[in-house]
């Protein structure tokens, strides 16, 4: 599992290109798609293995993306596609034809007219339905030669009928004015012999779904997000690559930051890879360390949230790491950890992980999955599990994949959290109390992976992208080249304490059902004990010729102050 840079979302494959808007005002897709689900379910029900549940999903997706470097413009994209995903269910709730995993695939569907579209859902269906016949003899076979599975909570379970309807909101993001700020927010990097890599990207996304099933659930949803990503890259004189990205997310173009705050972020950007290159290289460490509100968001969701998914607890090759620890402590007792999709912003700054209904047609719920320290839940789809039998909204995927749990918004809350002061005064205490020489500060965690079965070790590997060493003294050094690793429950035990400075990570995570948005609001933490180890490293030299950019170039009478500076 890996939860990437949330402008890598808009990197996934776009198929068949549309024309303009649907014709939604002359007829309702929802209708058209539910008769002719409900005339194929019946039709079906006369033959030997009937399907028991039928859904369909539509997922329109309009995109428009301008990437670029150093000011100038590199790419532009400009499509839309429709994809139609199906979930038909043969055999029993108990046991089913997705037993051994849901098989995923998605069909490109017009939907500019009635006909368009039964025709589309008709030749699916036929081949859906041939295959789960196929995949039902298999799963029944093999179920005759293996011993009784110790999770007997079945397939599939019950879900409220849903009726919900959003506005098809229209794509508004012009090229011109995307264009526009990638030139403007690329031009820093053009005076910075330093930075041997630079990548603008600014987009706009609407993605809309209508979903209906046999039990007469129909929901229309639309939900838009604006990015802005910037990267840049440098090379330290020992030839390790020091990269640096930032990414903001908005439900509208005017929501992100203005172009001075974004200008600022660059400039900041660009200095801390100037500082990196120079900082000296950790070695291989196990000590105290503070852990960023950012960098928590990460560390939880990485580390925490991927094992409280609720097909893991089930799944007899992952590790189930806390299947076991249900009604036990797993984080000190001040600690809580809560799934939302609900909340849609914290203070002014849009969560990318807010929905209305997950991909199987549930409301989306609020979780709480440890309470006061204590493990008491695990997010869920519509496969049961044993002590958890119905879906708390948490059902998600990318078209062509089968729905999993998936994590939506988390909170990491703190009762009675220490200022960010005071968290550094106890981290000081921790590195007297161990000998150490200093501890280390993480400020900013690009992302990483984690491993949950049970055929390799149960371990994990953030990537920080800004660690500093704090010393006794109180004073601190930037360093380099360091990834944070271990092990769930043994990180987990040396969690001591929360400060009050809750920060914001959005991004987007992918697993076996594809990339899904995320967030995580989480404060600094302060953790007794972790251990980095060397990052690897590449052993090339810094480039041997100056950068053939004037640092003036392109630098006209318009360009902001800031950038003249």
């Amino acid at each position: 599992m890996k939860i990437l840079p949330l402008a890598l979302f808009l990197c996934v494959a776009a198929h068949n290109c549309l024309g303009a808007a649907s014709s939604e005002t002359e007829f309702d897709v929802l209708d058209v798609m539910l008769d002719e689900l409900s005339r194929s379910f019946d039709v079906l029900q006369d033959e030997d293995e009937p399907p028991y549940f039928l859904s369909y999903e539509i997922t329109q997706d309009k995109i428009r993306s301008v990437s670029g470097s150093y000011g100038e413009i590199g790419g532009i994209v400009d499509r839309s596609f429709r994809e139609l995903d199906i979930d038909l269910r043969v055999g029993s709730s108990e046991l089913d034809n997705t037993h051994f995993g849901g098989r995923g695939g998605a069909t490109s569907i017009s939907i500019e007219s009635p006909e368009a579209i039964r025709n589309t859902l008709w030749y699916a269906t036929n081949r859906e339905y041939r295959i789960a016949i196929a995949q039902l003899s298999d799963v029944r076979s093999a179920m005759q030669s293996r011993v009784e599975e110790i999770d007997q909570s079945g397939d599939f379970s019950p879900a409220p009928r849903e009726e919900y309807r959003t506005d098809v909101i229209e794509l508004e993001a012009a090229l011109s004015v995307l264009q526009e700020k990638v030139r403007l927010y690329g031009a820093p990097f053009k005076r910075a012999e330093h930075i041997i890599f630079n990548r603008v990207t600014v987009s706009g996304d609407v993605e809309t779904r209508w979903f209906v099933n046999s039990e007469g659930t129909k929901i229309r949803v639309s939900q838009p997000f604006y990015r802005v990503t910037i990267e840049a890259s440098s090379k330290a004189d020992d030839g390790m690559v020091l990269s640096r990205q930032l990414s903001h997310i908005s439900t509208s173009l005017d929501g992100l930051p203005d172009d001075e705050s974004i200008l600022n972020e660059a400039e900041t950007l660009i200095e801390e890879l100037a500082e990196m290159r120079d900082a000296p290289i950790v070695e291989p460490y196990a000590g105290p360390a503070i852990l960023s509100g950012r960098a928590t968001g990460v560390f939880f969701h990485e580390i925490l949230g991927h094992r409280l998914e609720g097909h893991r607890q089930k799944a007899e090759h992952e590790g189930q790491t806390f299947k076991s620890k249900l009604g036990e402590y797993v984080l000190p007792e001040n600690f809580s950890v809560v799934f939302d999709p609900n909340v849609r912003k914290f203070g002014t700054i849009d969560l990318a992980g807010s929905y209305d209904f997950d991909n199987q047609g549930v409301r989306a719920q609020r979780v709480t999955v440890v309470r006061d320290g204590i493990l008491e839940g695990f997010l869920t789809s519509r496969l049961p599990m044993e002590g958890f039998p119905i879906s708390n909204g948490h059902g998600r995927k990318n078209q062509g994949r089968p729905v999993v749990a998936r994590q939506s918004n988390m909170f990491v809350e703190v009762e009675n959290p220490y200022s960010p002061e005071q968290l550094k005064a106890m981290l000081i205490e921790r590195v007297l109390e161990q000998g150490k020489e200093f501890g280390l500060y993480f400020e900013d965690i690009r992302g990483g992976f984690t491993v949950t079965q049970r055929t390799m070790p149960n371990a994990f590997n953030v990537t920080p992208v800004v660690v500093y060493r704090i010393f006794t003294d109180g004073h601190q050094e930037m360093v380099r080249g360091v990834d944070l690793i271990g092990t769930p429950l043994t990180t987990f035990s040396r969690v001591e304490a929360g400060a009050s400075d809750f920060e914001v990570f959005n991004g987007v995570c992918g697993a076996e059902s594809g990339l899904v948005p995320v967030a995580a609001v989480a404060p600094s933490i302060l953790v007794s004990q972790i251990e980095v180890q060397k990052k690897a490293s590449s052993r090339s030299i810094p480039p041997i010729l100056p950068n053939p950019v004037d640092a003036q170039e392109g630098l006209s009478s318009n360009t902001p102050t800031l950038l003249r500076r």
